[in-house]
């Protein structure tokens, strides 16, 4: 959605608990978290699953009366928190399977499905840079992917980080500069 007037009008009836504005937001939205987040925890069913949490925990605290200036800004900060603990709860489990004896550890089979899916999207056009991003830091990766696939503004960017404006154009500079290095040295 590229006009302005229209998205301020949708996130106002969001922010008032409209049902069919939700599923509207939620259309216009879902594939940029899905990316965002997939590229974070590069697993189809676990970008999946955290984007649907992403998007109840929205709509929760949003019926819970929190009070959100801009939807778009919430929407990233709960999906990179998500991340976040979906991470912490990873390590939390792989400590307590480290304590299980081998013969009890469960065996883990390879989704054939989303193989063939990564396959596809390595095969794209973007192989070279998706290899130049899965090397960059997870900081620079991230400015880059909420800038330039997601199309977010500075100062929302800044919002989603807890940063000053300044910091955030620092940071992508740097990122771009690091990706464009990467992006070199797989072309040499």
């Amino acid at each position: 959605m590229k006009n302005p007037l229209a998205e301020k009008i949708l996130f106002l009836r969001v922010k008032n608990r409209d049902k069919d504005a939700y599923a509207e937001f939620y259309d216009l939205y879902v594939e940029k978290i899905y990316r965002f987040i997939y590229f974070k925890v590069s697993s189809v069913s676990d970008a999946q699953d955290l984007t649907s949490e992403v998007f109840l925990k929205m709509w929760q605290r949003l019926k819970d009366g929190k009070e959100v200036k801009n939807l778009n800004s919430f929407i990233y900060i709960i999906a990179r928190n998500s991340v976040i603990d979906f991470y912490r709860q990873r390590s939390q489990r792989d400590d307590k399977e480290r304590s299980i004896d081998d013969s009890e550890r469960p065996i883990h089979l390879i989704d054939e499905k989303n193989d063939l899916i990564r396959k596809k999207i390595m095969a794209s056009d973007m192989e070279v840079v998706t290899k130049g991003l899965a090397n960059l830091k997870d900081e620079y990766r991230e400015v880059v992917m909420l800038r330039f696939m997601d199309e977010l503004s500075i100062a929302e960017i800044a919002n989603i980080l807890n940063k000053s404006k300044g910091a955030v154009r620092v940071i992508i500079h740097r990122a771009l500069s690091a990706l464009k290095e990467n992006i070199n040295s797989f072309n040499e």
